[in-house]
């Protein structure tokens, strides 16, 4: 299936009281190239994030960012520091008893002295956490690719179309590349007869100059490799792995065999033929670069 490099995903989920938010998107580059923001406390969990991302991706430039609402799931932990506690009961005691006050000493008052009380979060489970973002992950990446994909299948259908052009386009230059060597041979007769006038023209010498000739203009070899890229080309759009790398080499090999028609023909008609196939090969060598 062809996928496109260029695509948006994403998805929300709550999961053990966390708010879980996480976006998907990418645009072309040569070789896979991702990226992960997210918040700092939680950066434990980019490895995993960016192998997820490897196992569904090949290449692009991927942006994955990651939103995380915890406050559901705080936990606080109370500590009463006790050593600062009695440090501070035994001097209020002291107090008391050098200055002959009355009064007791309540845990609230004691509770009023700073660093008394610490109140932490409790420490939260990294592997739990880092589960629960690839989980999330997971359906962005999905609807990620399903985004991808519907454009991978335009992509397709442009190139198919054009690839299909380049076909009929190949068909009108074998047919009319024996015609190329006919028009040759009546010219080079002409010029013959009109250099000779009553002397008797050598067939041989004729039908070995016109041999020379359609040797040199052949393009049997290149139309025969055209046909079998666009073989291959078709094959490839069909195919359910990553092509992106294989189309660009093959659309390459593609624009050499038409430079070298049009380099061995003289022929006019050819010649735009040439031009048209180019011009295909273009715009297929266009979308190729946004295909993954």
């Amino acid at each position: 299936m062809v996928k496109s490099m260029t695509g948006y995903g994403r998805a929300r989920e709550t999961l053990n009281k966390r708010d879980i938010t996480v976006e998907v998107r990418s645009v072309n580059n040569r070789y896979l190239d991702c990226a992960v923001k997210m918040p700092r406390a939680y950066i434990f969990a980019e490895d995993a994030i960016k192998a997820r991302v490897q196992k569904a991706v090949s290449r692009g430039k991927v942006d994955v960012f990651v939103t995380i609402d915890t406050s559901a799931a705080d936990v606080t932990v109370v500590a009463v520091n006790e050593p600062l506690a009695r440090g501070y009961y035994e001097a209020l005691m002291q107090l008391k008893t050098t200055f002959s006050m009355d009064g007791d000493v309540s845990p609230v008052a004691l509770a009023k002295f700073p660093d008394v009380l610490t109140v932490t979060k409790a420490d939260e489970d990294v592997e739990t956490v880092s589960a629960d973002i690839c989980q999330v992950l997971d359906k962005a990446l999905a609807a990620y690719n399903e985004m991808r994909a519907v454009e991978g299948r335009k992509l397709a259908e442009d190139i198919g179309g054009r690839v299909n052009t380049i076909e009929a386009v190949v068909g009108e230059v074998e047919e009319r590349s024996p015609q190329t060597v006919a028009a040759y041979r009546e010219r080079l007769e002409g010029k013959m007869r009109e250099v000779l006038q009553s002397t008797t023209i050598d067939e041989s010498r004729i039908l070995t100059e016109t041999a020379i000739f359609a040797d040199k203009i052949a393009v049997d070899e290149e139309t025969v490799r055209l046909r079998s890229h666009i073989a291959q080309l078709r094959d490839m759009l069909r195919s359910e792995q990553p092509i992106g790398r294989k189309l660009d080499f093959l659309i390459q090999e593609v624009n050499r065999e038409c430079n070298t028609i049009g380099s061995k023909c003289n022929d006019l008609t050819i010649t735009q033929n040439v031009v048209n196939m180019k011009a295909e090969v273009e715009k297929i060598r266009e979308q190729v670069q946004n295909i993954e």
